[in-house]
């Protein structure tokens, strides 16, 4: 130390604490300079307008508790005017194009004459596999019992027992038996409660039964005459035998020589007496109603009257045209 400056004594000297230390620089740089947040800015003049001053709390109540305006109401759009009805003009009804109608009735007519005849040429040849009044019993529950056999397995017997006591000139006409049905209808206007009687050839039952449905409308009357001419034209006598002792009904159920023989007389049809043929000949016919078994008085008496008949049958060739 230089001689200029006065020493101090240790009296003037400040009292410092024990054992503390001195505070590092960057703590003491801290403490000196008050920090950025404390420190006013200056205030600088300034061209902006001051805010309004605020509102003092009753005049913000006031203000919050005056009716705001009514919205403004804007006018109702304009109704558009309602459209006139719409009137729709009257179509006349289409009419079927002639060329359209002129191909339905020759279709028609098409399937008319040529359907049958083909059905006809088919069962020239091949067993009618069922028939329509086959298909109504055995709805009804008679069952079906059909067993075909060909003329020659059948004694000849029943075929004169049927020509005896249904078409006695069968072998004459051509399908038709004219006499026959004028007997029929003076028959019937004498007796008009009593059974009617009919004048159908075997050709005519046999077109019936095979082709068309039970019934006495006039409608099937015309369809089965034109059945008729075409077995008689296309099939024979001795075709429209073998057919018609085959599918004709002998009783609930049972159709044709060889079913009705084993149910009544367990005979095969071939072995057929001239009584039992007259028998099963007997109950047609009405098979259900009437009964081969057991018969009635009127049956009895009309099964011995063919059975009479048989011979004359034979002796007069009146089956001739059926042959064995």
């Amino acid at each position: 130390m230089s001689g200029d400056e006065p020493e101090e004594s240790e009296a003037d000297k400040p009292a410092e604490p024990d054992a503390v230390a001195d505070p590092p620089a960057e703590q003491s740089a801290s403490c000196a300079v008050p920090p950025a947040e404390d420190v006013e800015a200056p205030v600088e003049p300034s061209d902006t307008v001051p805010d309004e001053p605020a509102l003092e709390p009753e005049a913000a109540v006031e203000a919050d508790e005056a009716p705001a305006p009514p919205p403004a109401v804007e006018p109702a759009p304009p109704t558009p005017p309602e459209p006139p009805p719409v009137v729709v003009p009257m179509m006349p009804p289409t009419k079927p194009r002639p060329g359209l109608v002129r191909r339905l009735i020759i279709l028609a007519v098409a399937v008319a004459l040529f359907g049958p005849p083909l059905s006809v040429v088919v069962f020239r040849i091949v067993p009618p596999p069922i028939t329509e009044l086959m298909v109504q019993r055995l709805i009804q529950g008679y069952g079906l019992d059909y067993q075909w056999r060909s003329l020659s397995q059948i004694s000849p017997d029943l075929t004169q027992a049927a020509v005896a006591s249904e078409d006695a000139r069968f072998c004459s006409h051509h399908g038709f038996d004219f006499a026959a049905m004028q007997a029929a209808m003076r028959h019937n206007e004498r007796r008009p409660n009593g059974r009617v009687k009919g004048g159908s050839t075997i050709s005519q039952q046999t077109a019936k039964n095979v082709f068309l449905w039970p019934g006495r409308s006039y409608v099937r009357k015309g369809i089965e005459a034109w059945y008729t001419v075409l077995i008689e034209a296309l099939w024979g006598k001795r075709r429209i035998m073998e057919v018609y002792l085959n599918v004709v009904e002998f009783g609930p159920g049972l159709y044709g020589a060889q079913a009705a023989s084993q149910h009544f007389f367990h005979e095969d049809a071939s072995r057929l007496s001239p009584a039992q043929a007259a028998h099963l000949i007997s109950v047609l016919p009405e098979p259900l109603k009437w009964r081969v078994a057991a018969p009635g008085a009127y049956v009895a008496r009309r099964s011995r009257r063919i059975d009479g008949a048989i011979g004359t049958v034979r002796d007069d060739g009146l089956a001739g045209c059926v042959g064995r």
